[in-house]
């Protein structure tokens, strides 16, 4: 009997640990109905300080914390907890730290603020998943990377020693789901130098040198292996560049559609269809 295909999948946001969006309800559905057409999943998100654990069965999985990750000199130990959905069968892991994620807010403060350390939080999210998918010694076929928190994890896993040298991720696939998720705000100066892992070079850092929303998301598009579209409306800019990247993209699919359409997308993209 042949392997199943597994997917990661790496969300912004999961209905119900956040309220329903768009985006929250498809970080729920698509994973499920992923499960059901017979392949293997594991899931990531942040663990938000609005999430409420007790509410949700939170609780932390110590074989797999543990580990520090520094950035900009400093270590942050990494944390996961994990829940899960009973009537979808399905476990989340979520990313933790108490520097990062302990206040009650996701990306943006009351007045719609982007928060002040969201740099450091992206950082912390992609590098978090990717080492406990390793100490999980799990091997994705295909990671589905959702909104903008987790647009490092593309050139990390494309560029990165660390990573590359891993044979986990040898054949992953990256899919990246671009969202009306745009901010305005500019990631504090120096963030090229804080992400930066061995293996990247100059020019996988232009991207990160003056980062928005724009170059997150162009760097996320060019080191990935396709691309689906989550909104009906996405960044102009992005919706331009899209035409010229050279990558297959999945348009915009109907509530419905999209499950089915995703899943023939991995397909496609692992040489199955």
């Amino acid at each position: 009997m042949a392997n199943k295909t597994r997917v990661l999948f790496v969300q912004q946001e999961i209905e119900p640990y956040l309220p329903e969006t768009p985006m929250s309800l498809m970080g729920r559905n698509l994973p499920q109905a992923t499960q059901e057409s017979g392949k293997e999943i594991r899931i990531f998100m942040p663990r938000y300080g609005i999430i409420n654990e007790r509410r949700n069965q939170l609780h932390e999985v110590i074989r797999l914390s543990g580990m520090n990750l520094i950035i900009n000199d400093t270590d942050h130990p990494l944390i996961i907890k994990v829940a899960s959905i009973q009537k979808a069968r399905m476990q989340i892991y979520f990313i933790d730290n108490e520097d990062f994620f302990s206040r009650r807010k996701c990306l943006m403060y009351e007045d719609g603020e982007f928060c002040h350390d969201n740099d450091d939080r992206c950082i912390f999210f992609s590098r978090g998943v990717i080492e406990t998918v390793k100490k999980l010694n799990w091997s994705p076929d295909v990671i589905h990377c959702n909104g903008w928190i987790s647009a490092l994890m593309p050139v990390y896993l494309k560029r990165a020693l660390s990573v590359r040298d891993n044979p986990l991720y040898n054949e992953s696939k990256v899919v990246y789901s671009i969202f009306d998720d745009a901010f305005e705000a500019t990631m504090k100066a120096g963030f090229d130098k804080k992400m930066k892992l061995p293996g990247m070079n100059p020019k996988d850092l232009k991207y990160f040198k003056e980062a928005n929303y724009v170059s997150l998301t162009k760097a996320a598009i060019d080191y990935s292996d396709g691309i689906t579209i989550g909104s009906e409306k996405i960044h102009p800019e992005i919706e331009e560049y899209l035409k010229t990247c050279g990558k297959p993209v999945l348009p915009f699919q109907g509530t419905e559609e999209h499950p089915k359409a995703c899943n023939d997308f991995y397909e496609t993209l692992l040489g199955k269809q």
